[in-house]
């Protein structure tokens, strides 16, 4: 009986600790189905974040080498990433520099500033995917140094096929998950908020496959030797033809990434590319051992887009596909996205862009909101969201959130029950004319937290070639008149600072404030609070404030000219003016050095400037300008020199101008010129190993055609480019209901080449016509009316490869000139495979 009880009372113990582990329990599990759930209710689980390097590599170099320390760059950066409501990170460590050419862990600098950027990301309860290879150097963009790591000695694809590569990695991956971090005393499997692992960064497998399953095995074995009990995911999509052997392995899910504009264009994609996130297809559905496989996104990025609508549609998609997690590459850090020099073709900072950092906060919460597997469609409008291309805009607008990437006319949905706003620009509830973004949170009745981030002016394009002294983006700090209209504060509230050094203190005067950048308390008239600076919402502190110091002082002007418009119209110039004190006047000088005509540019919000041209002055011929800035003192700036000169001084050298060109009545309307659109063109090359792409001359050396060619062409393959146009339009829109007709000059190498040459417009709706080429120039015409509703190519190619090639718009739509922006050019279609080229002139409408 003794022995009975005693038994009895053991089991009940352990019954007992059992429920005190489970009812403490924070981590994720995979069900036999393949879904990622939390292990203290089995719900399906959701993380929406980003990957950041500021401990690793040229990003550590980089925050270094502006005067701050690491530590206080992960604080700002972690800051803002609560700010945005994100709940996810994940990056790979770099191991080219923690370990050595044996495997052994290096405790250094660089895995103790991992381990504190982990503690942070703890504190605003932010959890982590870690991947602990990533068999890069340490370089880029600058020159990779000789680490010594196994890495460095192996490579990529000798570190997945050689046997003392293996053991190394083995080593490494012991000590790795053995390692406890000073700042949380636990190791990352003690940590509740490190969820899971992926064995490495985008593995490239080759040889036999039954050595990539091995690999795979024995390094997860690696990792559970420790103690390891968490989800290990392994990558399927760089090395898609051995995703067989990869699923043999002994892994609970899979990772795949997203660029689905390409990498590194060299400069900011214009145009609609939300076709290229309309849907994410996996390929590895038909693997029986796939379906019960979780799925996550462990990078993803709409590379050299500005626009800020790609991160909700990209959500959207990643939810319709299963994925539980997803990860943006990379979020720079505040210290160094001044430059956007670490990874130029990635930009993403709250501070230096706002729209597309409201815009992330959008898509965490589509991703959040909607389940996994739903079939959301991909008009513009979805649930309480809005995906606009044309306002450059993402919206979310429910009963007690309203978010916005961009000035909206929306109408609140429920203005009485807002809790949570977020923006940049205007709105029914906030008219701000700053540029930088703003946050207003109810923490309670009457008691509102507003915070205001500096304003970020854009002066140059983020995604051309990076250097540390070319600033992209300047930061300007400025009092600004801010109306805020929510019932539940009324109209004549208290606002009160809160920030370090913010003493503000005022009342509201009919809705409106005069704001400087910092967090405030915005209270109710007669209402009496104790919040403070200390006081705790969420996951933040009311007083904290992140934000960068203002750029250097000096005046920038940033302005493009039209190519072309037409004669007899007038013309609007606009600039954005960044660095003007308070009596500072700007102008427009026409025609500097000729009989000249000053026109007064008027601010019709803060930093935005525009004059209008009179029509009787635009002539056919060339219209030249420039935009002069008077200072108070009695000095002159003159644009686009930058100069400090006088323009109407006798020995003012000849000044640099902007042009646009004047065309009289009936002129063509060019919309490609290999010349000058050559560079920005987005190609369609599937074989660069035989392909070719040159620009070239025939009778005239300084005209130049576009030549592309297919040397060793499989049967009906293709090639082709898209451009865009929509500029090249702006300034002939009174001539557009004229155009009546689609001009290209072509040739070939052989008679009958067939083509196809279409428009696609600013809906992504694509009309186009097929033709066939001589092998002597020849100019020809195809009436618009011609065009046929068809499927275009996604341009840039979108990576993974075996992401869908082509997209056919939903719906009917009607041509129309006006709503054009992008031409299509595509050839091949040869069911001979004999070699085929062609080379453009031009293509322009008449």
């Amino acid at each position: 009986m003794f022995l009975f009880k005693k038994k009895l009372l053991l089991i009940a113990l352990s019954i007992s600790a059992q429920i005190a582990v489970a009812q403490n329990k924070e981590g994720i599990y995979v069900d036999a189905s393949g879904t990622i759930r939390w292990e203290k209710d089995n719900k399906e689980a959701a993380f929406f974040g980003t990957n950041y390097t500021a401990p690793f590599a040229y990003g550590n170099r980089a925050i270094i080498r502006t005067g701050q320390t690491a530590e206080q760059a992960i604080k700002d950066d972690v800051y803002h990433f609560a700010r945005l409501g994100f709940d996810a990170f994940r990056v790979h460590v770099w191991d080219q520099e923690i370990a050595d050419a044996e495997g052994n862990l290096i405790n250094n600098e660089h895995l103790r500033l991992f381990d504190f950027l982990i503690a942070e990301l703890k504190k605003r309860k932010i959890k982590t995917l870690i991947t602990p290879i990533a068999f890069l150097g340490n370089g880029y963009p600058e020159k990779d140094e000789n680490t010594g790591s196994f890495s460095y000695k192996y490579g990529k694809q000798k570190a997945l096929i050689n046997e003392d590569a293996f053991k190394a990695q083995e080593n490494y991956l012991r000590q790795f998950f053995k390692h406890k971090n000073p700042y949380t005393g636990l190791t990352y499997q003690q940590d509740t908020d490190v969820l899971a692992a992926e064995v490495n960064n985008e593995p490239h497998h080759s040889g036999p496959k039954e050595r990539t399953t091995e690999y795979i095995n024995r390094m997860v074995a690696a990792i559970k030797s420790t103690g390891w009990t968490k989800p290990i995911f392994y990558n399927i999509s760089e090395s898609p033809s051995y995703a067989d052997a990869v699923v043999k392995a002994n892994v609970q899910g899979h990772s795949f990434q997203w660029y689905p504009t390409g990498l590194v264009a060299g400069h900011t994609l214009q145009g609609n590319y939300l076709p290229n996130v309309a849907k994410y297809k996996i390929p590895f559905d038909t693997i029986p051992a796939f379906k019960n496989r979780a799925k996550v996104v462990y990078e993803f990025d709409a590379g050299d887009v500005m626009a800020p609508i790609m991160y909700p549609a990209m959500a959207r998609s990643f939810r319709a596909a299963g994925f539980q997690w997803a990860t943006q590459f990379a979020y720079d850090p505040m210290a160094t996205a001044y430059a956007n020099t670490e990874y130029q073709t990635h930009y993403l900072n709250l501070a230096y862009t706002p729209s597309k950092a409201i815009s992330m906060l959008i898509a965490s919460k589509i991703f959040h909101q909607h389940s996994r597997l739903d079939s959301l469609n991909n008009g513009n409008a979805f649930g309480v969201f809005k995906i606009d291309y044309g306002n450059f805009l993402s919206e979310m607008n429910s009963k007690d959130e309203f978010y916005y990437s961009n000035s909206t006319s929306a109408k609140v949905a429920d203005v009485k029950k807002l809790k949570h706003i977020a923006g940049v620009g205007r709105s029914e509830i906030v008219h701000y004319q700053g540029k930088g973004a703003y946050f207003l949170v109810q923490v309670t009745k009457g008691v509102w937290r507003l915070e205001v981030m500096p304003d970020a002016i854009q002066i140059r394009d983020p995604f051309e070639k990076a250097l540390p002294k070319r600033e992209v983006t300047r930061i300007n700090w400025a009092t600004l008149p801010m109306d805020i209209n929510l019932p539940d504060l009324g109209k004549d509230f208290t606002v009160k600072g809160l920030n370090k050094g913010n003493e503000f203190h005022a009342e509201a005067l009919k809705n409106r404030l005069n704001i400087t950048p910092g967090t405030y308390l915005l209270i109710r008239k007669n209402l009496k609070t104790s919040l403070n600076a200390e006081s705790n919402y969420k996951n933040i502190a009311l007083g904290e404030f992140v934000a960068p110091k203002a750029s250097p002082e000096g005046v920038f002007v940033k302005h493009q000219s039209l190519l072309t418009v037409s004669e007899g119209v007038s013309l609007k110039i606009n600039a954005e003016i960044v660095g003007l004190n308070q009596k500072d006047s700007v102008f427009v000088l026409l025609n500097a050095g000729n009989p000249t005509k000053n026109i007064p540019m008027q601010e019709l919000q803060a930093y935005s400037f525009s004059a209008e041209v009179p029509a009787s002055l635009v002539k056919n011929g060339i219209l030249k300008y420039q935009i002069i800035i008077r200072k108070a003192d009695g000095d002159y700036l003159t644009f686009p020199a930058n100069k400090n000169i006088n323009p109407n001084a006798w020995d003012n050298p000849e000044p640099q101008n902007y042009q646009t060109y004047v065309a009289g009545k009936g002129a063509i309307i060019e919309i490609f010129n290999p010349e000058r659109d050559g560079k920005n063109i987005n190609l369609y090359n599937s074989d660069w190993e035989h392909n070719k792409v040159e620009y070239i001359s025939s009778e005239n050396p300084s005209e130049l055609s576009l030549k592309l060619a297919m040397n060793q062409p499989k049967a009906n393959q293709l090639m082709g480019f898209q451009s865009f146009f929509g500029d090249k339009i702006t300034g002939r829109s009174t001539e557009i209901d004229n155009l009546k007709t689609l001009v290209i000059k072509v040739k070939s190498n052989v008679d009958g080449a067939k083509i196809k040459i279409g428009l696609i417009d600013a809906d992504a709706h694509f009309f186009s016509s097929e033709c066939t080429v001589k092998k002597d120039f020849q100019t020809i015409e195809i009436p618009l009316n011609q065009l046929k509703a068809d499927s275009q190519l996604l341009l840039p190619r979108p990576y993974p490869g075996f992401l869908p090639l082509y997209y056919q718009s939903s719906g009917q739509s009607a041509f129309n000139l006006k709503n054009t922006e992008k031409i299509e050019v595509t050839f091949g279609y040869n069911s001979n495979a004999k070699p085929v080229n062609i080379s453009i002139e031009y293509i322009y409408l008449k």
